[in-house]
């Protein structure tokens, strides 16, 4: 079955910086478009970025451009999202997430608290 497993958050001061993994396994991964996704207390979950599949082409929300890279490495099945100068607004729960048709699969995220 696919499993998303999510790893590297944690509390971090203003300008820090985080990578978050990504692990997948169940499904084909190096044919897959890989996504981060957030979501803050109250709020929808949001899109951060993704990566699409063979040429690795990514794309991001205007909040993060500029300080988060996404990138994959389909020998390991990981996508991984790099966060520079953190903001506290991007304090969320980010999660990992990819499709196969109508399905859609989620990691279980993981916290990223941005305070000093």
């Amino acid at each position: 079955q696919v499993q998303l497993v999510e790893s590297g958050g944690g509390l971090v001061q203003p300008g820090g910086s985080l990578r978050l993994s990504c692990a997948a396994s169940g499904f084909t991964f190096s044919i897959h478009t890989m996504r981060w996704y957030r979501q803050a207390p109250g709020m929808e979950r949001e899109l951060v970025a993704r990566i699409s599949s063979t040429r690795g082409i990514t794309d991001y929300a205007d909040s993060v451009k500029g300080r988060f890279t996404i990138s994959r490495d389909n020998t390991k099945n990981t996508v991984y999202l790099q966060m520079n100068s953190l903001k506290p607004e991007d304090t969320a729960i980010y999660y990992c997430n990819t499709d196969n048709g109508p399905s859609r699969y989620w990691g279980q995220g993981t916290q990223v608290t941005v305070s000093s």
